[in-house]
């Protein structure tokens, strides 16, 4: 929609499409013929990716090997922004200096190797002359964001809770970890700005380098809500106490991009998108 209202021709590939399938993916690329393509299919869930680790290997990594590769059989001259992941850095040390770009890649899950592994495979498509942006975005949420993510889990249970659909109790993972939250529409403005083919190919940290304890956070959404439920952890939902922020200083330096969106208010967003669906989904 977005790119619409920019003036651009968005073609999408069918949902249904296995992105590993490298011959229906050469095949949309063919029949598109882009001038940019932002690579987003795959798996995203850390959490998931502990219980499919081959699966998340094979969907983030090959399936970005199949389309590079129809690109550079079938577009060469486009301009492919592939998305990674901050969690390809792994844990920061508390209080130390937030992840720029050149800081070594450490990926600690499935999930984040496979980033890894697919970001330097971007990095060698890069040497052999296509046009491949390595971007690497931290934490970044909004309303419509699926609820096995941290701040949807938490607005749904929420307004679960406010609306007597369940007891004052909210099941959380380690409240202790660290984070780097951005609104997922700053997160697209971003995006929006690399596509430009004046802008250099990275790799770029999309990133807020602002440090939120995903406490804090649900601090937050329960005061939105109104509501101080009693706290019970989840050992499914419950990770090692870990610190990850962003610097995306290289970012701001080559497009005058900037968050412009309020933490607070994107928390408010996703809460009352979480309070409609339980009213439109029909639930009393």
């Amino acid at each position: 929609v977005e790119l619409v209202a920019r003036g651009h021709e968005a073609v999408g590939i069918d949902a249904e499409t296995d992105v590993r399938d490298g011959v229906a993916i050469a095949r949309s690329v063919r029949g598109a013929t882009p001038e940019a393509l932002i690579h987003l299919a795959g798996l995203t869930s850390v959490a998931g990716s502990l219980s499919a680790a081959e699966e998340s290997f094979s969907v983030n990594y090959l399936g970005a090997r199949s389309v590079l590769e129809a690109v550079r059989r079938e577009a060469p001259d486009c301009r492919v922004l592939l998305v990674g992941s901050g969690e390809v850095y792994g844990n920061l040390a508390r209080g130390g200096e937030s992840f720029r770009e050149d800081a070594p890649l450490a990926p600690a899950s499935p999930y984040a190797y496979s980033k890894s592994c697919a970001d330097q495979l971007g990095a060698a498509y890069r040497e052999l002359g296509l046009d491949v942006v390595r971007v690497r975005p931290f934490n970044h949420t909004g309303p419509g964001q699926h609820t096995r993510f941290v701040v949807p889990s938490f607005a749904r249970q929420l307004a679960e809770i406010a609306a007597g659909h369940r007891e004052a109790v909210l099941r959380t993972g380690n409240l202790d970890c660290v984070r780097d939250f951005l609104d997922m529409e700053d997160v697209l403005d971003a995006y929006l700005a690399l596509l430009d083919p004046s802008v250099g190919t990275g790799p770029f940290n999309v990133a807020s380098g602002v440090a939120r304890r995903i406490g804090d956070l649900l601090e937050m959404l329960c005061e939105i809500a109104g509501i101080e439920p009693e706290l019970q952890v989840d050992p499914k939902r419950f990770r090692a106490t870990d610190y990850a922020v962003g610097d995306a200083g290289a970012l701001r330096e080559a497009t005058d991009w900037q968050p412009e969106r309020e933490l607070a208010n994107t928390l408010e967003r996703v809460y009352r998108y979480e309070l409609e669906q339980l009213g439109s989904s029909g639930q009393r």
